[in-house]
């Protein structure tokens, strides 16, 4: 994803050119964090609990670091955990704290076992302790995706998904701070693969009803051309899950018994990393994705939950342009696909394709396109933030979080997605920075 000039999609900056020189922003403070692995991009870690600010990182030595220090500012606390990262860019860090204020940090997890941590109640990066497992070793060695939730109760909740990529399902454990010990949310799986398949969900998050709402493609092997089936469902506690319509789901979810929102086929041109979901102005959600269209074009469409039913709009009319992607491993994608948003009468999606940034407008009533004006927005109460560049033949990493009265922002720049390959020749570290401005 290379835009026009800037645009953040998917947790990636990228600017077309370096500028001469960046001017900061008003209020903006910056330093280099540390010295970081480069030869992939795997997605950090960045929280802010209290008055602490956490960052998870590979080091220039592969090897997984936790940094803690005051939002305020000041000396950097650091722990260098024992695991590295390989060349695999599914191998994400994310970190939580629970009620008791103690940090739990997951990582450096493809078809893995258990990689986790857990520090005592002070928060101390220094008291991290590696979990050799959480409930039953012979059933944590094939873990991916691993992901904090808390429900609307409080309950510290882990989920992950237990298989591979075309046979997996997707497990919840619930943490009890009192004992130290985890258990099974869910007596059976929420999502389940049957052996034959696996889903890839987004979420479950929270919308505006109150209500977690989780959205996903089924996968039929490690070929990201074998996605198929855009589901859903809802649930109030991640225990009890039903349909857009309240009808009880039964655990485990499968194939069979999901709610199909758009019967993509296999070989349909869908893909997991390409879903998105948000809510319009009437609270009712709204899935942004893409797949191929009758005449076998790659089109950006947008469905949206009216009345009990699923009107599903397209938002684009390409011609003779088709995304045929294959294969496994962790791609470069031609097409990158933001959150979709309504701004007035107008719902809006933000998106790359082939490198170039572009906007794409649907009428909020009708989702037909239309080249109406946006409505102004409210003056935002902070300003942007300064524009960075990678360095030739590299991505800019961005992240960003806030709290305690601030935003933070990290980037880091590496080599693009190799399809989790080793390179053969081994890129210099290059520089975490972390910046930050009051809100």
């Amino acid at each position: 994803m290379k835009p026009i000039a800037s645009i953040v999609l998917a947790g990636l900056l990228v600017s077309a050119a370096t500028p001469p020189q960046q001017r900061q922003q008003q209020g903006e403070r910056s330093e280099i964090v540390a010295k970081i692995w480069a030869g992939q991009p795997v997605d950090f870690a960045m929280i802010v609990r209290g008055q602490r600010l956490y960052v998870g990182y590979y080091g220039a030595d592969r090897r997984l670091v936790i940094a803690s220090r005051a939002t305020s500012g000041g000396a950097w606390e650091r722990q260098t955990l024992d695991t590295a990262v390989g060349w695999d860019s599914h191998n994400a860090i994310t970190m939580a704290t629970d009620s008791r204020g103690r940090l739990h940090v997951a990582a450096n997890m493809h078809v893995s076992p258990m990689t986790y941590y857990m520090s005592d109640t002070s928060g101390s990066v220094s008291s991290l302790r590696r979990i050799s497992a959480l409930i039953d070793p012979a059933q944590e060695q094939r873990i991916t995706y691993p992901t904090f939730l808390k429900d609307q109760q409080g309950r510290f909740i882990f989920r992950y998904r237990d298989g591979m990529s075309g046979a997996g399902n997707d497990i919840y454990n619930v943490f009890d701070a009192s004992t130290l010990r985890w258990r099974r949310l869910t007596r059976m799986p929420v999502l389940d693969g049957e052996g034959k398949r696996n889903a890839y969900p987004i979420g479950p998050t929270m919308g505006p009803d109150g209500l977690f709402h989780m959205v996903w493609l089924w996968r039929d092997s490690p070929a990201a051309e074998t996605s198929h089936d855009l589901s859903y469902a809802r649930s109030p506690d991640l225990v009890h899950w039903t349909r857009s319509s309240g009808q009880p789901l039964s655990l485990p979810i499968r194939l069979a018994n999901s709610e199909i929102v758009d019967p993509i086929p296999v070989h349909g041109g869908a893909i997991n990393a390409n879903v998105t979901f948000a809510f319009d102005a009437q609270k009712r959600i709204m899935i942004a994705y893409h797949k191929f269209d009758e005449h076998g074009d790659t089109q950006i469409y947008l469905a949206r939950l009216e009345r009990g039913r699923w009107h599903i709009a397209q938002a684009t009319r390409w011609a003779g342009y088709r995304w045929d992607f294959k294969g496994g491993g962790t791609m470069a994608g031609e097409i990158k696909l933001s959150e979709p948003y309504q701004r007035g009468n107008i719902i809006v999606l933000q998106i790359a394709r082939q490198g170039k940034g572009m906007q794409l407008r649907l009428a909020a009533d009708t989702l037909e396109p239309t080249n109406a004006p946006l409505p102004q927005s409210k003056a935002s109460t902070t300003s942007g933030w300064t524009a960075v560049s990678a360095p030739p033949g590299m991505k800019m990493n961005v992240l960003t979080t806030q709290g305690s009265g601030k935003r933070f922002r990290l980037t880091w720049p590496t080599l693009p997605n190799n399809r989790d390959l080793p390179r053969a020749k081994v890129p210099a570290p290059t520089e975490l920075r972390l910046t930050e401005q009051p809100l």
